[in-house]
């Protein structure tokens, strides 16, 4: 694993400690893939998480995955008669439960994960999930389902079915609902410690959010711009510069880790430039520059600013494609012209007029 993988993990560990997640065994997983899984788990109880296991395929099917917990020193007690999940949590075990007779997704286990709190279900399944044209599809908000299924409608969708059983436990109550195609090695642990993930999540809360910069992101940012600044792919600028202009900057965060960022800077009532739009090498190809662009001009519009302008070295087609036309200097401020001039960046200048 690469430093970088590891430092990508490690953010996890303080997000996930004594959080609750309930995750589901399907019937029929390959005995390999269930000894993975279970290989995760102790991981995750090693770091503070709140198990419980739910085991789909009866007795039989439970009574291996407890041998193979007792062999893995993984701490649990199994769900009897009228126990429930709650105080065998309080005791720091996992508790393993039979899945209930209505699904991995059903609301017997949607109930359950509200009665103690759980912020994830994760449902491991013996088949290959929600995938849209042959790809898996990622996050979708729980509120835009509808128009999701919508718009998807000519697509080759499978598993929309899962989709809504899952954004019915989301409005249940549990936060976030993750789809994995449980045969797949490392499906667990790329799921859960990466910003992206492998499978499907279903989510009621801010997985994906444009928001205001605030201070504490300052430091973020100039580390992510920087090796776009050093390659002179963008305007050099420091700690003060960004502070002192902190109401013009957006930033798109992915699981509350800053991934790219945008500012929208005002000359006059009716103008403003599109600057610093930037998006982590890691998440590049998702669309998330659009996202950050169509954010800036969406504050502009509430400005009542009807005209914006943008300087690029490297990606007039993407702008071209978002609607932005080329356009000389004369459309800039004489002051930003002349800056543009002096930095000898040879940028092409782009505009827009906002409808």
């Amino acid at each position: 694993m690469a430093v970088g993988d590891v430092r990508g993990v490690l953010q996890y560990v303080p997000m996930f400690r004594e959080r609750t997640f309930v995750v589901v065994l399907d019937e029929g997983l390959p005995e390999s893939a269930v000894a993975e899984a279970l290989l995760d788990l102790k991981v995750l109880q090693g770091i503070g998480v709140n198990l419980v296991i739910a085991v789909a395929g009866g007795e039989e099917s439970i009574s291996v995955v407890a041998d193979r917990a007792l062999d893995l020193e993984i701490k649990f007690a199994r769900v009897m008669g009228e126990e429930t999940a709650g105080p065998i949590l309080e005791r720091g075990q996992a508790a393993i439960v039979n899945c209930p007779a209505d699904g991995p997704l059903g609301e017997s286990l949607a109930d359950l994960g509200v009665e103690i709190g759980a912020a994830k279900l994760i449902g491991l399944l013996n088949g290959q999930g929600i995938r849209r044209d042959g790809l898996p599809l990622r996050a979708v908000p729980c509120s835009a389902l509808p128009d999701f299924l919508d718009a998807a409608g000519g697509s080759a969708l499978t598993g929309a079915k899962l989709l809504e059983d899952a954004a019915a436990v989301c409005r249940a109550g549990v936060p976030r609902v993750h789809i994995l195609d449980g045969r797949q090695q490392g499906v667990l642990a790329d799921e859960l410690f990466s910003n992206e993930g492998v499978g499907t999540m279903v989510h009621a809360d801010s997985y994906r959010d444009v928001r205001a910069l605030r201070e504490d992101d300052v430091p973020e940012l100039l580390a992510m711009i920087g090796r776009s600044v050093r390659a002179s792919h963008l305007v050099p600028r420091d700690y003060e510069e960004i502070l002192q202009k902190a109401d013009d900057f957006l930033v798109l965060c992915v699981d509350d880790n800053v991934v790219g960022c945008v500012a929208l800077h005002c000359y006059g009532p009716d103008l403003a430039e599109l600057a610093c739009l930037y998006v982590k090498q890691s998440h590049e190809c998702r669309g998330y520059g659009k996202l950050l662009v169509q954010a800036a001009e969406e504050r502009a519009r509430e400005r009542n600013i009807h005209t914006v302008f943008a300087l690029t070295t490297r990606a007039v087609t993407f702008f071209e494609n978002l609607g932005y036309r080329i356009a000389d200097s004369s459309v800039m401020p004489e002051d930003r012209a002349r800056k543009c001039e002096e930095s000898e960046r040879s940028s092409a200048v782009l505009t827009k007029e906002l409808a």
